[in-house]
This record gives structure tokens, sequence and C-alpha cells, in this order.
């Protein structure tokens, strides 16, 4: 976007190789003019590294791995954020365990970026501000208002 983004994700890929997180690829600026960023791929990242718990906004992916589905829905919830999640998977009872057990206001199965006007897209947590599309997104141009009265005389 800017030289300050710009800088901003740069000094995430230098902290992912200082706290020894394997950089498979890219991880430099890729044009002489502006502000772009190869896209970058670290291997053997942990939990505890700041590449793996902090929003980055930029090309940068972790990969990480696991040996139970549980222990990947606790990782996934055991954040500050929690604007999405997705599974790729062939079973489907897999894939609605996951659905279920995530603290995301969006879960995407067998895709990603699954967003419609019909949909309500928001986040948990500290990510996103309210609701936007489908009907809960209409909410937040709404102030409701209940009017309750308690007549005990006959109306005439």
């Amino acid at each position: 976007i800017d030289a300050n983004h710009f800088n901003h994700v740069m000094k995430y890929i230098e902290v992912g190789v200082k706290e020894g997180a394997h950089l498979l690829a890219g991880g430099k600026r890729s044009r002489t003019k502006g502000f772009y960023i190869e896209p970058t791929v670290f291997a053997d990242v942990s939990d505890t590294m700041t590449i793996a718990k902090d929003e980055i906004y930029g090309p940068v992916m972790v990969i990480m791995k696991f040996r139970t589905l549980d222990e990947v829905i606790h990782r996934c919830n055991d954040t500050h954020y929690g604007l999405a999640s997705g599974i790729f998977t062939h079973d489907i009872n897999k894939a609605m365990h996951f659905s279920h057990r995530m603290r995301k206001g969006n879960v995407w199965v067998n895709t990603y970026t699954a967003i419609t006007p019909q949909t309500p897209y928001g986040g948990w947590k500290h990510s996103g501000v309210g609701c936007e599309g489908g009907q809960d997104g209409l909410y937040e141009y709404l102030e409701v208002k209940t009017i309750a009265i308690r007549n005990e005389h006959k109306m005439s």
C-alpha cells in the first residue's frame, strides 16, 4: 500500500526468521518500484512465534503441523482474532465438528471467502466491526425500541 505498510510486513518476515521459522520462499522486495513483496512461505512455525499469532496483512503464509483436529481447533481459537476460518475435507463429520467449535464469525468448508450480499459477514473478538450483509447486516442501521403499556382500565 505504502512505505509504512511495506516496512511493517518486512519487519514480520525478519521476526519470523529471528524466531526460528524456516523461510521456504519469498521474503524480499519483488520490484524496484513500488511496495511489492514476494509471496512468502514459512515452515516449522510454532504457536508462540509472532508470525503465527499476529495478523500480518501481507503476502505471508505460515505452515504449521498438527496431529489431531482438536489440536487445530484449539490453535485456531487460541487467538485474539475471530474473523474467519476454513477447512478442506471430504469428511462431512469433521467439517461439522470443526465448524461448530470455531469461535469465528465465518466458517468456510471446501472454499474460502465465500461472501455474498445475502450472507452475514463479520468477525468475533478483535476482528471486524459489526456485521455487514444479509438480514443481520441491516441491524447495524436500525434503532430498536420496545414500548410496553399496561392498561388496567377497559378501553372504550
